[in-house]
């Protein structure tokens, strides 16, 4: 089976670090173009893939035949514009998070993804780890119970006014960068929406730098805490009447630290389950492009990033900003 031809748009700091090398390197896919005018940010992803062809122009990249995917680093705002363009010029498409800056605007690109027949999905990284896939079987076989509660906390310290998840011209803040974690894991796990919350954000030069969250899910509660002014922090914990759960590393696996799952049950056993050398963003390109190849369910399909992003919109209202 002929791999999946992959394009970059656009030489993000993220794409160089982690999902370029992730398409070079995956089974069944194959790396071949990059957009950007800057030939200076060309030469690292050069350095890696020499045979990489570079095009000064999105749209230049977007028309060429040899090219079956793209990947979308650009800043937030421009997500759902450069998501509909791919898709219109018959490209399937890989679109950073958050995949739109509204629930709604997802509804337009399903219509769109539908229409064409192409795969159209946000690059939601943590679903393909097995760490989340066996934390959700955790709850949903019963391991620790009845879930109660559902706390987490995601924090790294970017005070930067110059850095892109400082501006709020282009969707940045916190709540879209990494609260899109710690609200879409606990929906991943258990398969539940909110349906109420309570939020309190605090705003710097137009943006959100902390929010806390308190949210309603039915039959248990979800707090969380996410800053981009606090020294760096992750962890997520599954509550039961019958045990719980935490993971360590749940995010950045890897880098912040080995990814495992410390579970706690009844007499105070405790027992932890690793999973050293998993490379979350190389399963999320084999995964794409096997649903790409064979047709398989991917997945985080669009609409289960709908429903982040509703929570999301449900945080920013409560906050008292839209």
């Amino acid at each position: 089976m002929k791999p999946v031809r992959w394009g970059v748009l656009g030489a993000a700091n993220f794409a160089l670090q982690h999902m370029a090398p992730a398409i070079h390197e995956a089974n069944g896919a194959s790396l071949v173009a990059l957009g950007t005018s800057n030939a200076d940010k060309a030469e690292p992803f050069l350095a890696f893939c020499p045979d990489l062809k570079v095009f000064k122009d999105y749209d230049a990249l977007l028309a060429a035949p040899d090219i079956d995917a793209v990947y979308i680093p650009l800043p937030n705002h421009m997500h759902v514009e450069w998501t509909k363009k791919a898709l219109l010029a018959g490209k399937h498409v890989l679109t950073e998070k958050p995949v739109a800056m509204h629930a709604e605007e997802i509804d337009e690109l399903i219509v769109l993804r539908d229409q064409t027949g192409l795969l159209a999905a946000e690059a939601y990284m943590i679903v393909h780890h097995p760490q989340w896939i066996r934390a959700r079987e955790l709850v949903q076989t019963g391991a620790i119970g009845n879930l109660l509660h559902v706390d987490g906390f995601f924090s790294f310290n970017n005070p930067d006014p110059a850095n892109i998840r400082n501006k709020p011209e282009t969707g940045g803040g916190g709540i879209r960068d990494i609260g899109v974690y710690t609200y879409g894991s606990t929906r991943f796990v258990t398969g539940a929406e909110p349906v109420a919350l309570d939020a309190r954000i605090r705003y710097e030069n137009g943006v959100d730098v902390v929010a806390e969250v308190s949210a309603d899910f039915g039959a248990f509660r979800h707090r969380s805490v996410v800053s981009t002014r606090m020294f760096p922090r992750q962890q997520m914990t599954f509550h039961g009447d019958e045990g719980f759960f935490t993971l360590t590393a749940p995010f950045n696996a890897g880098i912040y630290g080995q990814a495992q799952i410390e579970i706690h049950q009844p007499e105070l056993a405790v027992r932890t389950e690793r999973f050293p050398a998993v490379r979350q963003y190389k399963l999320q390109v084999e995964n794409f492009c096997n649903s790409v190849r064979t047709g398989a369910p991917y997945p985080c399909p669009l609409e289960f990033s709908r429903g982040t992003q509703a929570m999301i919109d449900m945080v920013f209202a409560a906050g008292g900003k839209s």
